[in-house]
């Protein structure tokens, strides 16, 4: 809709370069107050969905951890049984248990140094400086990777489990499956721990995110305010 002057205001505006300025003024004034306006809705609206997702990535780290917590009582379990075992009679020496080679990480440096902060358990206002320099492609990108080593060492693991499983069920036979259960169940929780890292750190990342839309918001709209003032002064 196109900003027009009553006559009886434009009887009043002088016919000069500052009378056409203050004529303008309230059209530009009240077009910068509805962007502003506009910016300030975006910048809450962008801070609650950066929180939803921040609370979503939150959740399945906690599945993460479970899977770690699950899997290291399961090998302590296991040693636990193993040493019952020994006592109730000498088990014959074993060679340490050889389990497939856990797929290289290829996470990059920038995700690393954030990664050895959060492990840390460093402060948010330490964190900070490291984190808001990384952006969430990055990130997901370094959880998929993750994700697809402990996918591709399951794999590897399942011939070995088999034939552990075929042993026959004597004392060494026993002490065999024992020990290689634990020294799996303590690899994959290495595996689920990193996952539940890099979930962490994303969880930090939009957190970090939302906090500084969070602060943008109160300009835009101390801006809209003085753009309003402006106009209704003019």
């Amino acid at each position: 809709m196109k900003f027009k002057l009553p006559d009886a205001l434009k009887a009043d505006v002088p016919a000069t370069p500052w009378g056409k300025i203050l004529t303008a003024t309230p059209v530009v004034m009240t077009v910068i107050a509805t962007a502003l306006a506009g910016l300030a809705s975006s910048e809450m609206t962008r801070a609650q969905y950066a929180r939803s997702v921040a609370a979503q990535r939150q959740s399945k780290a906690g599945d993460q951890w479970g899977f770690f917590q699950a899997k290291r009582l399961r090998s302590a379990l296991q040693r636990s049984t193993l040493d019952v075992l020994q006592a109730n009679g000498p088990l014959p020496a074993a060679e340490p248990v050889q389990l497939p080679e856990v797929p290289a990480a290829t996470t990059p440096d920038p995700v690393k140094t954030a990664l050895a902060a959060v492990e840390s358990s460093q402060s948010d206002a330490d964190i900070a400086p490291v984190i808001t320099r990384l952006n969430f492609q990055s990130l997901e990108a370094a959880l998929v990777a993750a994700k697809e080593r402990t996918r591709n060492f399951d794999s590897l693991l399942q011939p070995l489990v088999k034939q552990h499983e075929a042993l026959p069920a004597t004392r060494e036979g026993i002490a065999a499956r024992l020990r290689f259960s634990a020294a799996r169940y303590d690899a994959e929780a290495r595996l689920n721990q990193q996952v539940a890292y890099l979930y962490e750190l994303q969880v930090r990342s939009r957190n970090f995110a939302a906090g500084r839309q969070d602060r943008r918001r109160p300009r835009l709209v101390y801006g809209m305010e003085a753009s309003q003032t402006a106009g209704v002064l003019a």
